[in-house]
């Protein structure tokens, strides 16, 4: 089944939310943002390089972003690296990439995961990934990885699964799906325990997305049918494909109106490290429940907050208490964590302000 198992690798997003690490030019992917000594994207690459041969494993990327791939994966050829003209979210991204994959096998069984996710027990997500590739190889199913929530979450969409006992494998079948709740439904659907975080990792047969895409976004397929990769695909064909197509996301497109959609129940220590304090939550902490990914800080009277300024610069930092501060070099941020869901709009400001990012 190994040789026959592709991986594809979305990398096209900005990690606004991530600012001022995270800019335009290098987006969070690219970044080691867990001090680990390795990008975010370079992570990714080595969690799946076990699961199937590395021809067998594709980057859907910004056309700004190629040669930050190449930097960051030089085991790719140039012709696993797909360029995206102009973002139109997830559903064409997969679109895209099962054009490539259909070229080379027909049999294929796909994953799909975005680039910047935080795994932390990588040998129970590989157990997780052969049992789910398992599952799509024998059914027509379109399987999404759910995740078992420890506290009632605003920032992320959940899964509901449909009451029944679960396999030994943790599959169930999916009754809804809903985008970022407020607060208060946050905390029913945690109380529940029908709900599931929604990873954004999926795994399905080649047959049985292109079947999705021909019953529910039909216009999008139509689009990427006529291209041809040998081995790379033409620039100006994609170009005028992407000008055409709409924007939409896989979820909204396929997954919430699909009947035959699956949920693989997981908990091996996720986050797909959308804001800061997602970091923060899988941070080393101090005492007082302080996070310093990097840098020399010494800390007076501050709690629960999150630091992160260049190695060689020393901060000292008072009367702080749940704070995000983090030093790019060139731009500053200190915000409260609880209003860190504005960071998108302070770079939107700033652009509108300095012509900076």
């Amino acid at each position: 089944m190994k040789n026959n198992t592709y991986c594809v690798i979305m990398a096209g997003g900005v990690g606004s939310r991530f600012w001022p690490l995270s800019k335009t030019s290098t987006p969070k992917q690219f970044l080691d943002i867990l001090g680990t000594g390795k990008s975010l994207i370079r992570q990714t690459y080595e969690r799946f390089a076990p699961l199937c041969p590395k021809e067998n494993i594709l980057v859907v990327t910004s056309r700004a972003y190629i040669d930050l791939v190449q930097d960051h994966i030089p085991e790719l050829k140039p012709e696993q690296i797909l360029s995206e003209p102009f973002r139109r979210n997830t559903a064409p991204c997969i679109a895209f990439a099962n054009r490539w994959i259909e070229e080379r096998c027909k049999e294929a069984n796909i994953i799909v995961t975005p680039a910047d996710h935080l795994i932390i027990n990588e040998t129970e997500f590989r157990t997780a990934m052969k049992n789910g590739l398992e599952f799509i190889s024998q059914q027509d199913a379109l399987l999404t990885l759910g995740i078992k929530p420890h506290r009632p979450e605003t920032g992320y969409g959940y899964i509901q699964a449909e009451n029944g006992k679960e396999d030994k494998s943790n599959f169930k079948k999916v009754k809804t799906f809903t985008e970022k709740p407020n607060a208060e439904l946050a905390r029913v659907f945690f109380e529940s325990g029908e709900f599931f975080w929604n990873s954004g990792i999926f795994l399905w047969s080649l047959k049985s997305i292109n079947k999705a895409f021909d019953l529910h976004l039909k216009e999008v397929k139509q689009l990427f049918d006529p291209l041809t990769a040998s081995p790379s695909f033409d620039t100006k064909q994609v170009e005028e494909t992407y000008s055409e197509c709409k924007s939409i996301s896989i979820d909204y497109g396929i997954m919430e109106k699909a009947d035959n959609v699956y949920v693989q129940t997981a908990n091996f220590g996720w986050s797909d490290l959308g804001t800061w304090s997602s970091l923060y939550e899988y941070s080393t902490r101090d005492h007082l429940g302080n996070a310093t990914i990097k840098g020399q800080v010494l800390l007076y009277d501050t709690n629960n907050s999150i630091v992160n300024i260049p190695s060689d610069k020393v901060a000292v930092i008072q009367g702080l208490s749940d704070y995000i501060v983090v030093d790019s070099g060139d731009a500053l941020l200190i915000c409260p964590k609880q209003n860190e869901q504005q960071i998108r709009q302070f770079t939107t400001d700033i652009k509108t302000e300095f012509g900076k990012e």
